[in-house]
């Protein structure tokens, strides 16, 4: 087992861990104490998280464990771990500049004081296109256990000390499930369109992560080629997956913010809605503003009224 440290001063804006991974945006990382998502508003904690990295980072599948404790982050892995931590963390991310180029809103303004050192992760894109497709008239909650009951059934096992773990299904490990088999997953109507979007990754036919370098909307018409994939799923993955930090995916508590507090925004359809609110969130980077917003609505934050 290797282990070591990463002090948060030496990370611009520092992180806050617990609300970084339980705001919404991941489903990748599980709690050791198996508590993920049992809470809207968190934010400070001081628990494990753990997850098993795809095989992109070193060929082998590998267990990070994670925590952070005394200004620091803590973690404990099968292998050197800070490179997979500040990929899939964007810990390199200056959330001091991010925060003061943000606009000034008295909703974006407390969102972003209530959650400061949330930092938008960047997950896998096999697996983030899975846990959104997922998603769908669902509670973050139950999505994670979707994610990890897809994880136990059909992802490769990998021991950690003293401990087994399961990592996300590849496309061919999930392709080769029947819709029976994905349905016992608690995924309902959703399971034909994991199966065949599985199918379509496993076969090399479309893959998310060759959304990379296209200009954005772009991007998000070419996810819309999966079973199950819409626009605000399709933003969803190209904001948590694909580094594309100006998407604002249109949920509906981004919604509920629009037809309170940014009524202007809203155009009618969800492409002209998108290209309005991502000005109003500060353009370039208005997926941080979007993630802080979603979160602090979704735990309950008074949202002031601007006068």
């Amino acid at each position: 087992m290797e282990s070591g440290t990463i002090d948060l001063d030496d990370l611009a804006g520092g992180i806050d861990l617990q609300a970084t991974l339980e705001s919404g945006q991941s489903f990748c990382w599980s709690r050791e104490d198996g508590g993920s998502y049992e809470r809207s508003a968190v934010s400070g904690g001081s628990a494990w998280y753990t997850t098993v990295l795809p095989t992109d980072f070193t060929g082998e599948r590998e267990v990070v464990r994670v925590r952070q404790a005394d200004g620091r982050l803590e973690w404990e892995a099968t292998t050197d771990a800070v490179a997979p931590l500040t990929h899939l963390l964007r810990l390199d991310d200056d959330l001091d500049a991010l925060q003061a180029a943000a606009p000034d809103d008295p909703l974006i303004d407390a969102a972003l004081d209530a959650y400061r050192g949330l930092r938008i992760v960047r997950d896998p894109p096999f697996a983030t296109l899975i846990a959104f497709i997922c998603s769908a008239q669902m509670r973050v909650g139950r999505i994670h256990g979707m994610q990890r009951a897809l994880a136990r059934e059909f992802g490769s096992v990998v021991d950690f000390d003293g401990e087994t773990y399961h990592a996300f299904p590849t496309p061919e490990e999930l392709a080769a499930a029947s819709e029976a088999d994905l349905r016992a997953c608690s995924l309902g109507y959703r399971a034909p369109y994991v199966e065949r979007t599985a199918e379509l990754v496993a076969s090399d036919e479309v893959r998310p992560e060759d959304a990379r370098g296209k200009e954005y909307e772009a991007a998000r018409e070419y996810l819309k080629q999966f079973v199950g994939v819409g626009d605000k799923v399709a933003d969803c993955v190209l904001l948590f997956s694909l580094g594309y930090l100006e998407a604002v995916p249109l949920d509906t508590w981004i919604q509920t913010a629009i037809a309170e507090h940014f009524p202007d925004c809203d155009r009618g359809s969800y492409a002209e809605t998108s290209r309005a609110i991502r000005r109003e969130f500060g353009g370039e980077h208005a997926g941080y503003v979007q993630t802080h917003v979603f979160h602090y609505l979704r735990g309950g934050g008074d949202a002031p009224n601007g006068d």
